[in-house]
């Protein structure tokens, strides 16, 4: 996984997979999700990422349980 946050434009993009996006759906204006071929989450585009507060996240450490 890797993200990749672009400032002048306020657009965060999350990588989850290095498969290739086969189909890209919009959730919503500012949300998209691109699929694999086998359905599987590739990655995620939120637009005015910072704006709507997901950028900068929070990153905490835990032990799972």
């Amino acid at each position: 996984m890797h993200t990749v946050y672009f400032d002048e434009d306020d657009i965060l993009v999350i990588r989850l997979s290095d498969k290739p996006i086969v189909r890209e759906v919009s959730q919503d204006w500012n949300t998209h999700v691109s699929y694999a071929e086998d359905g599987s989450t590739v990655e995620l585009v939120l637009l005015d990422a910072r704006a709507n507060g997901a950028y900068p996240f929070e990153i905490r450490h835990a032990r799972a349980a």
